[in-house]
């Protein structure tokens, strides 16, 4: 489309990936191993130029393995840009790309941006991320959530096991979706408490084992159920490495040990098989909100390395 000298429409090709890199953003570097794996196309990756300048950008995500876009993770605007109408540019790029991505009457698929820890206390990383989120509150987009994202190092002292737990792999699919269906009872994540207003918490646990952890490139040998030491359940942890990093996938309490001081013992399981391993870093996420979750993490020697920004169309 081409409107007031401004074109948008997707990129060609790969040939057009460094056109399309100029914009700077932390996900730059992945963008062609996402399109050599399939997890992104040229079709669901559009900019806004003006002449041979790019003024604006935004690409969709999907899983391996799947062909719809699943997440839109880039969305950028050219911050140094002084003309009024940038966030404009920045709105009329995502309807056209959206139109072009997204199928007619489809719900369109969340957003997420990685920021700095402080961005708000930070005047130019707060002009960055406002801007974008204006952009998108104008075609009907809304902040659901703020998440710590965290990073674990070699050389960062793991807790010796306490002896209060024991742990063994997940027998089955069927056992850790009946965890992951129980330890929904009171949750404190942002999106599995929205997963409870549209659906039971079975099919809230089904939707998270197939959009997240069926897609681990790990052995699920690595999983971990951890019990008292007549063998009843108290929690679980899924060390993991999914498409880019080592991961703590998913950690959780049944709510009747809850306030045991239990999360500690099994996080310190999950990084210490994945540890094991001799990775470079053990990555992990968790609201903002969640407060005894993202203070288990610091306990365990997480640091906060930066935050995303999620928001959704409803």
């Amino acid at each position: 489309m081409e409107q007031n000298n401004l074109t948008v429409r997707p990129i060609t090709g790969r040939d057009e990936l460094e056109l399309f890199s100029r914009l700077p953003y932390v996900l730059n570097e992945e963008l062609a191993d996402d399109l050599a794996a399939g997890r992104r196309r040229p079709q669901w990756m559009w900019v806004a130029l003006r002449g041979n300048r790019l003024l604006a950008r935004a690409a969709w995500w999907c899983r391996t393995g799947d062909d719809t876009p699943f997440f839109l993770d880039v969305f950028d605007i050219d911050d140094n840009d002084p003309a009024p109408d940038r966030v404009d540019i920045g709105v009329r790029l995502l309807r056209t790309a959206m139109a072009g991505v997204v199928p007619a009457g489809a719900r369109p698929p969340e957003y997420g941006r990685c920021v700095p820890p402080g961005w708000r206390d930070d005047g130019v990383a707060r002009r960055v991320v406002e801007d974008r989120m204006a952009a998108l509150e104008r075609t009907g987009a809304r902040l659901f959530v703020e998440r710590l994202r965290l990073e674990w190092r070699p050389g960062t002292p793991i807790p010796e096991p306490s002896g209060r737990l024991r742990f063994r792999p997940v027998r089955d699919t069927e056992e850790i979706l009946l965890l992951m269906a129980q330890v929904l009872d009171g949750t404190l994540d942002a999106h599995s408490k929205d997963d409870l207003t549209r659906m039971s918490a079975r099919e809230a646990a089904v939707r998270h084992y197939e959009d997240e952890l069926a897609h681990y490139r790990s052995p699920r040998d690595w999983w971990r159920i951890a019990t008292l030491p007549d063998g009843e359940p108290v929690g679980f942890v899924t060390p993991a490495r999914n498409d880019y990093n080592p991961v703590i996938g998913y950690l959780a309490v049944v709510p009747a040990h809850r306030g045991n001081g239990y999360i500690d013992d099994i996080l310190a399981e999950g990084s210490r098989i994945l540890a094991a391993q001799g990775v470079p870093r053990i990555r992990a996420a968790t609201d903002l909100g969640n407060v005894p979750m993202a203070n288990a993490f610091q306990r365990a020697g997480y640091v906060n390395f930066e935050r995303s920004i999620n928001m959704t169309w409803e």
